[in-house]
């Protein structure tokens, strides 16, 4: 295995911990506007804090989507064609929570307006329920033959393990829109997502043992990786700890670091535990390699200069935007037109 063979696993892994990061408090804060929002106004605000950013974050996926398939494009066919109806679900609840954003803006009536709402909320279970799946079934081992071809049955998909992941993620994230709306809003909205986080922070701990339980039984992380995989597991349990800790003491940038961290260890965890395959077979034979995935060295090479030539500005964009709209969205005073999205900020939502 090169050392560019590994970087762009790495970077990869990288691409899918800035998502989940930035990404899964948008999730988090759609799954808000039908389970914590108590009224239309409410909905507003909770929408205005992630309308000038939530696209820009989206970014991340396709990102790694795109390295994925010019980096590995063995993985990226195995995974992509065995994957397909699941990635198909993904595609779909990203579509429409995306047009959501526009149609409740535009939409001339409030019940239109609170249609599209639900939508939304929709679109943002389906995304990180499915991802769940999909990774935990992925490092569980399916199907592969000698070819690469995942040829796989419903229980290869499904099962108690790749439920329990998708659960996992699901919440994980919920609870990371529930403290970036405890950090970006005033109001009651602010104190209720603290106090339903402060619940919700027990179901998890429940849910990461039992997360923690199947994975030892359902996967090899433990025979190949025994440190890392303890290590992060416990990493992990602690990230939660403090973020609950946080949110109980109110300090909410503090919670809200804390519970995007915890998606990052996952990440990692479930990355460290593939290395150094991408794909895992139930033959251990047919498991698709690192080294044997992997594109050609010239293109690796080129790869990397243009990440490194690039990288930089996307970070400082992005860094530039959260710093441009870091003031917290005050609840509507006066009812609001739909057609305009963003508060004093002036952003429509989906530019």
């Amino acid at each position: 295995m090169s050392s560019l063979q590994l970087l762009w696993f790495v970077l990869i892994g990288v691409l899918f911990s800035g998502f989940f990061f930035l990404e899964g408090f948008d999730f988090g804060v759609g799954m808000s506007l039908t389970t914590l929002a108590k009224d239309e106004d409410e909905v507003e605000q909770a929408i205005e804090t992630i309308g000038p950013v939530w696209d820009g974050n989206e970014v991340w996926l396709l990102t790694a989507g795109g390295a994925m398939f010019a980096s590995y494009p063995f993985w990226y066919a195995s995974l992509f064609s065995g994957y397909y109806l699941i990635l198909f679900i993904i595609l779909a609840g990203l579509i429409i929570r995306g047009v959501s954003f526009e149609f409740r803006a535009s939409y001339p009536t409030a019940a239109g307006a609170k249609l599209w709402g639900r939508v939304c909320s929709v679109g943002s279970f389906i995304v990180p329920f499915f991802f769940g799946l999909m990774f935990t079934s992925l490092v569980k081992g399916m199907p592969i033959d000698a070819n690469g071809d995942l040829t796989a049955h419903f229980t290869d998909y499904v099962n108690p393990f790749s439920l329990v992941g998708g659960v996992a993620v699901l919440l994980l994230c919920y609870l990371h829109g529930l403290n970036y709306l405890a950090l970006k809003t005033e109001g009651p909205l602010r104190e209720r997502a603290a106090t339903y986080a402060k619940t919700l922070y027990f179901v998890l701990y429940a849910g990461e043992v039992l997360f923690a339980v199947l994975l030892l039984v359902y996967t090899d992380f433990l025979a190949k990786h025994p440190v890392g995989t303890l290590a992060l597991l416990v990493v992990i349990v602690a990230l939660t700890v403090l973020a609950h800790i946080s949110v109980i003491k109110g300090k909410e940038l503090t919670a809200f670091l804390a519970s995007g961290l915890t998606l990052v260890a996952v990440v990692v965890l479930l990355f460290q535990g593939l290395f150094p395959r991408v794909m895992v077979a139930n033959d251990a034979a047919n498991s698709i390699l690192i080294k044997n995935a992997s594109s050609s060295p010239y293109t690796l090479k080129t790869m990397t200069i243009v990440a490194v030539t690039i990288l930089p500005f996307v970070l400082a964009y992005t860094a530039w935007t959260y710093y441009v709209f870091r003031k917290r969205v005050k609840a509507p005073r006066t009812p609001k037109h739909h057609g305009k999205v963003g508060g004093e900020h002036g952003v429509k939502v989906g530019a």
